[in-house]
């Protein structure tokens, strides 16, 4: 939700429409990776091969956000089937993303081999943060990735729309908390579709894990 400067350290101002930096603590939030980590909680299982589990604090998220706005970065490519207005954390922190990509391999992976006892972790193709705006009505068309398990992160929910579907498995992400990391098996058993934003702006971030392939 948008705040008043101070109530979190790095925000979107109500009062004056900007990203203001209040503290240092969002610096050491994102590019310390310090106050990352939301508490451990249970694995819920979703139907067919989806499942879902607390990853990161609201705080985090928030300063995603913040962050991600301040770069200007957002950018649809031309060459992606399935074009969104996107921001690789590679391009944005390349410390950020090398944080994320050793904790997510030590504290998130070994759970999600509890329920996929196959997958090898290969570290992290990309991951992105994608923004929909209900001005634009952005939204994404049913599709699958090519990945070896996908995820999704919700960062907020002051918005309408924006529900991330999953028909085959009659699913969608629209009672999953912020902050809490959805995941599924990529390729062809979980084709997804974002429904559009009908007010305010939906942020999200997506990790794709590298495929076990090694290339000679």
């Amino acid at each position: 939700m948008l705040l008043t400067c101070g109530e979190i350290p790095w925000c979107r101002c109500v009062t004056c429409d900007d990203v203001c930096v209040t503290s240092t603590d969002a610096l050491r939030a994102l590019f310390g990776y310090q106050g990352v980590i939301a508490r451990t909680g249970a694995l819920t299982r979703h139907g067919s091969d989806l499942v879902s589990l607390p990853c990161f604090t609201a705080e985090f998220c928030s300063a995603l956000i913040a962050a991600s706005e301040a770069s200007g970065g957002f950018a649809a490519d031309p060459n992606d089937p399935v074009p969104g207005h996107e921001l690789s954390l590679a391009r944005l922190s390349p410390l950020l993303f090398e944080n994320l990509e050793s904790d997510i391999g030590e504290r998130i992976w070994p759970r999600l081999q509890e329920e996929w006892e196959l997958i090898e972790y290969r570290g992290i193709n990309d991951a992105f943060v994608i923004r929909y705006d209900a001005t634009t009505g952005t939204a994404l068309r049913l599709h699958h990735d090519v990945a070896q398990v996908s995820a999704s992160v919700k960062l907020n929910d002051d918005y309408s729309g924006g529900t991330l579907e999953f028909p085959r498995q009659g699913f969608t992400n629209a009672d999953i908390p912020v902050g809490h990391l959805l995941a599924w098996p990529s390729l062809v058993t979980h084709p997804h579709r974002s429904t559009p934003v009908t007010r305010g702006v939906k942020y999200s971030l997506t990790i794709w894990f590298e495929l076990p392939i090694v290339l000679d």
